[in-house]
């Protein structure tokens, strides 16, 4: 069992010294999302919100937002 663990250990250990390496040599450059991270979130609450103006405004939707006082129970018929 001992050997097993030993040769584990050592995967481990190997994976975390090519993870180390990978990340001491990346580029320096921007990646996408801090190149356009803002700008798409931006747009894609403003054309949310557009979308939902238009909805709201001009689909002619009644918005019932309250059942109060608009639903009366129907008499109880007995069979």
């Amino acid at each position: 069992m001992f050997p097993l663990a030993k040769t584990a250990m050592n995967f481990t250990a190997r994976g975390i010294r090519q993870a180390a390496v990978r990340q001491c040599h990346h580029e320096a450059g921007p990646n996408f999302h801090q190149k356009y991270g803002n700008m798409l979130l931006v747009s894609g609450i403003l054309f949310c919100g557009g979308v939902w103006t238009y909805v709201a405004t001009q689909t002619g939707i009644t918005w019932n937002l309250s059942p109060v006082g608009k639903i009366t129970p129907k008499e109880w018929k007995e069979e």
